[in-house]
C-alpha cells in the first residue's frame, strides 16, 4: 500500500463525509438563519426557540434524503471492500 493510494482513500472518505453531511448543515443553516431573521424581527431573545425548528427540518431532511444517503454510504463500502484484495498486493 502506497501513501498515494493512502491519501486516495482519505480523500474518499472526506468527499463522502462531506457529501453525506451537506444536506442536514444546509437544512440546519437555513432554518437557523430564518429563525434568527424572526427573532431580530420581533425582538424574541429566547435561545431555545431555535432548537425546535431545526429539530424538525433535520429530521425532515433526513426523511426526504435519508434513502440517497444509504445508497450512497452502502455504494462507498462496497466499493471500499471490492478494493481490498488490490490493496494488499
Amino acid at each position: 500500500m502506497t501513501p498515494d493510494t493512502i491519501m486516495a482513500i482519505g480523500s474518499r472518505a472526506l468527499e463522502m463525509t462531506l457529501a453525506l453531511a451537506a444536506p442536514l448543515l444546509l437544512a440546519a443553516l437555513l432554518t437557523g438563519v430564518l429563525v434568527g431573521a424572526f427573532q431580530a424581527a420581533t425582538s424574541i431573545n429566547e435561545m431555545t426557540l431555535s432548537f425546535i425548528p431545526k429539530l424538525v427540518a433535520i429530521s425532515v431532511t433526513i426523511a426526504i434524503v435519508g434513502p440517497w444517503m444509504l445508497k450512497t454510504l452502502i455504494g462507498y463500502t462496497r466499493e471500499l471492500i471490492m478494493s481490498i484484495p488490490g490493496l494488499v498486493n
